[in-house]
């Protein structure tokens, strides 16, 4: 990964809040550059780096105490570890370091939130500042080659995503997708949870992908790939703490025929969607553009309210009579309804449903002529 397409916003994040006696965790899936972003913030610094991958590395900090620590890490005052989450005990390992040996600025990779969060979320309560490291972003890429050059790549980001070798291998996007897919996003999930059955877990990730932008039950999505309930409803909360996919659910508070159980299921990389489904056909020719658009847009909001520390409440909104809102955002109190339209021709209005009980509301459409301010902030 080209260390100048790294958010810089998110490396400033993690920069000030270096040695304030606390760990530092970095969050995101395999392949997305949470190694190169350290490695540039830390660029000529003496820094010791261990990978939790080493079998020697996760004997050594699965039972360490404060004296084999202070050993391991002499007189260093940066400490890396990387695929923290393949440590036993991580959480009460870095508890030690953070409470005994303060010089130190421990800062811990992982690419499973459901592992490394669970073993830090109780050890860490009030010890540690947490991140998360997403594909690439659309606003990274304005800061890297402008804002022309990014709104020209429209259609082609679309297809294959933002996943950093994706994007700097121009020509082999098709075959690095398709690696990344086959060997590394899922190799933690198939791990988290001794998965016995891969090819339903496949199954799962090709269903999800095809009902992108609709609501998702559990219960036909157990009948159509031979899963129980519950065992879908698990595989989908381990794909999500992995960062291949994410939930959204729906908003309700004052119509009785508003749902309130429903959710939606997205993708975090378009390509990641479309190599599960083994199609990279063109934008302009795709029956599934309006999908493609909706998830597009969805996870980079979700990048860039992340980087931009903007701490937002968002759902989907439907009633069981068919009225529908694409992505409801609250920010401070104030609530903005959106709706995504990739032919920008096609006239959209708030239903009325929702502007008479939500009178406060702000309706905005998103297409291809206005995204920028929607996924970059640009002319927010």
């Amino acid at each position: 990964m080209n260390q100048a397409m790294i958010d810089r916003k998110l490396q400033s994040l993690i920069s000030e809040r270096l040695n304030k006696g606390k760990a530092i965790v970095v969050m995101g899936a395999r392949q997305t550059g949470k190694t190169t972003l350290l490695k540039a913030l830390f660029d000529g610094t003496d820094v010791l780096w261990f990978s939790g991958d080493n079998p020697g590395v996760q004997s050594r900090f699965s039972q360490a105490d404060a004296p084999l620590l202070k050993a391991l890490i002499g007189e260093k005052k940066i400490l890396i570890i990387d695929e923290a989450q393949k440590i036993e005990n991580i959480g009460n390992t870095l508890k030690i370091i953070v409470d005994q040996i303060p010089k130190v600025q421990v800062i811990a990779t992982g690419s499973s939130s459901f592992d490394l969060a669970n073993k830090t979320n109780e050890s860490l309560t009030g010890r540690k500042f947490e991140f998360t490291m997403f594909p690439l972003s659309t606003d990274e890429m304005v800061q890297y080659h402008g804002l022309y050059e990014e709104e020209t790549l429209l259609k082609h980001r679309l297809v294959f995503g933002y996943y950093p070798e994706v994007v700097t291998s121009t020509g082999n996007e098709v075959e690095i997708l398709q690696l990344l897919s086959d060997s590394y996003l899922f190799k933690d999930v198939l791990m988290l949870d001794n998965i016995q059955k891969p090819d339903a877990l496949v199954r799962l990730l090709q269903a999800l992908a095809y009902q992108i932008g609709n609501q998702v039950s559990y219960h036909e999505l157990s009948q159509l790939i031979g899963l129980d309930s519950k065992t879908v409803e698990k595989y989908i909360t381990l794909l999500e703490k992995s960062f291949i996919i994410f939930r959204l659910g729906t908003f309700s508070r004052n119509l009785r025929n508003e749902l309130k159980k429903s959710r939606k299921i997205y993708f975090y990389d378009n390509g990641i969607r479309n190599a599960v489904l083994s199609n990279f056909q063109i934008a302009e020719t795709r029956a599934d553009i309006g999908a493609l658009w909706e998830n597009y847009l969805i996870s980079e909001r979700k990048k860039f309210n992340h980087y931009q520390r903007r701490f937002a409440n968002h759902w989907f909104w439907r009633t069981r009579t068919g009225q529908e809102l694409d992505y409801l955002e609250e920010i401070n109190g104030k609530l903005t309804a959106f709706e995504f339209k990739w032919n920008s021709k096609k006239n959209a209005k708030a239903p009325k449903a929702f502007t008479n009980h939500y009178p406060e509301s702000e309706f905005k459409v998103i297409t291809p002529e206005n995204y920028m301010s929607f996924v970059s902030g640009i002319g927010l």
